[in-house]
């Protein structure tokens, strides 16, 4: 239990310390990890560790306290785009209420679910709904690691598409797309 308030210690401070340090990477590449990070827990979940590569499960205290900074970070990420002020007390106590909004946010909603899902494991029903929620985390989680690589390659190349940023411009201007249509609120 220690490790664990801990993990969630280390992973909930990780804003402060990140945001008054200034460290920061492209925003896109964290969100691509934690896509990893759904990925890689809908497999465990799934026994894949078990069936397909032959192995324990890798530790799960290690995994919480891991994903928990990255997650952590990720948020992190965002929270610096927003105007945080020059006040140093302001701006903790902003990431302080924006931290105890979060955690108060996940204890309900996991207070919720561990409720719902202890009654309902019980149920033959239970093992099939697991199998197929944990693939469909696997499948939202590659789509997500899909559109934070493709928004990652948009923001450091944005040339280097099919249409340059200028091109694409000139063509929004040619086909008058800025322009309001007055139109388009009609239902006919």
């Amino acid at each position: 239990m220690r490790d664990l308030r801990a993990a969630v210690s280390a992973s909930s401070s990780n804003p402060i310390f990140a945001t008054f340090l200034g460290i920061t990477w492209n925003y896109w590449l964290v969100d691509a990890v934690i896509a990893l990070t759904v990925i890689y827990k809908g497999f465990d979940n799934n026994g894949g560790f078990q069936r397909h590569l032959d192995m324990k499960s890798p530790n799960m205290l290690g995994a919480v306290f891991a994903f928990g900074l990255i997650h952590g970070f990720g948020l992190c990420t965002r929270l610096q785009q927003l105007p945080l002020g020059e006040d140093k007390a302001g701006m903790l106590g902003r990431i302080l209420s924006f931290n105890v909004g979060v955690e108060l946010g996940q204890i309900a909603a996991l207070t919720a679910m561990l409720v719902l899902l202890a009654a309902w494991r019980r149920r033959p029903s239970f093992a099939k709904f697991s199998v197929a929620a944990n693939t469909a985390l696997m499948f939202i989680g590659g789509l997500l690691l899909v559109m934070q690589l493709h928004g990652y390659w948009h923001d450091s190349d944005p040339d280097g598409f099919r249409f340059p940023t200028e091109e694409h411009k000139h063509i929004h201007e040619d086909m008058e797309i800025s322009k309001p249509d007055p139109t388009r609120d009609n239902i006919n």
